[in-house]
C-alpha cells in the first residue's frame, strides 16, 4: 500500500501535463475559428483558414496590401488585408495560415501568410 501512494502524485501530475499539451498546446489539424479572436486586442495570433479562391487575390496599389477574402471552421467569410508579397502557389493551396489580429469591423489584418503543408 506504502508504494502505491508513492506512484499517485506522479500518476496526477504526469496526467494534468498531458492533458494540458493534448488539449492546449497541440497542433489542430482543422481550420481555425475567427470567433477566438478579441477584436479589441492587436496581439498577433496564427489562424488556419481556407481562401475563397471565387473571390481572388487583388493587390491595393494605394495602400500597397493584398487583399482577399478566407473561411474559417465555423463557415464565417472574412476579408483579409495583408503584406504584398504573397507566396506563391497561394491560390492551389487548400489551407493557408494567417498571423495577424481581427478587427472591429470583421477584418483581419495579417502581418504573414504562410502556405501550409
Amino acid at each position: 500500500m506504502k508504494k502505491m501512494q508513492k506512484f499517485i502524485l506522479p500518476v496526477l501530475i504526469i496526467a494534468a501535463v498531458a492533458i494540458m499539451y493534448f488539449g492546449y498546446f497541440a497542433p489542430r489539424d482543422g481550420l481555425g475559428s475567427f470567433s477566438k479572436f478579441d477584436p479589441n486586442s492587436h496581439a498577433s495570433q496564427e489562424i488556419i483558414v481556407s481562401l475563397v479562391k471565387e473571390k481572388g487575390v487583388r493587390l491595393d496599389r494605394a495602400s500597397g496590401e493584398s487583399i482577399f477574402y478566407v473561411v474559417d471552421a465555423d463557415g464565417r467569410e472574412v476579408l483579409v488585408s495583408g503584406p504584398s508579397s504573397l507566396p506563391p502557389g497561394m491560390n492551389d493551396a487548400p489551407t493557408i495560415v494567417l498571423v495577424g489580429h481581427l478587427n472591429r469591423n470583421n477584418s483581419f489584418h495579417a502581418h504573414d501568410v504562410r502556405i501550409r503543408n
